[in-house]
């Protein structure tokens, strides 16, 4: 399980004084046992990579935000604790992926319009998850439901 394996790295980097490795991490099992907490349920792989997901989310937002600020240290740092969360995550799916993806997705839930938005979603979102910025694969849909 993914969530074993963060462990397993999280005593690799305590034994091999990886203080910034170790610190992001931690972060990840934070994040992991409150979810845990507030749903009182144990996490599959699929709701930590949700989890990891929003991590890196939050931090591209972060940099976007220290960048404009002026606060290139901190940008660096964000810029740190992704790749970190990145190592967990499966491996991008390239543009043309993604496309076959959401036009597969129209083709299988008979989407006509922006009101089938939900179903193709929801249909992606599974098989996306972690590969790609959801944020823009739902401009993706938009776009090909519009037109």
């Amino acid at each position: 399980m993914l969530k074993q394996q963060i462990q397993d790295d999280m005593k690799a980097a305590m034994k091999a004084g990886d203080k910034a490795r170790l610190a992001t991490i931690r972060l990840v099992m934070a994040a992991i046992k409150q979810r845990e907490v507030d749903e009182r349920i144990e996490l599959d792989d699929q709701q930590v990579l949700s989890v990891l997901d929003k991590m890196v989310k939050q931090r591209r937002d972060s940099i976007a935000q220290y960048e404009q600020a002026g606060r290139e240290d901190l940008a660096a740092q964000e810029s740190a604790e992704i790749e970190v969360l990145q190592a967990y995550l499966p491996e991008a799916l390239s543009d043309d992926e993604i496309a076959a993806l959401i036009a597969e997705a129209v083709t299988s839930t008979g989407a006509s319009g922006m009101a089938d938005m939900g179903k193709v979603m929801g249909q992606l979102k599974p098989k996306l998850q972690g590969r790609a910025d959801m944020g823009a694969v739902s401009a993706l849909v938009k776009q090909q439901l519009s037109s």
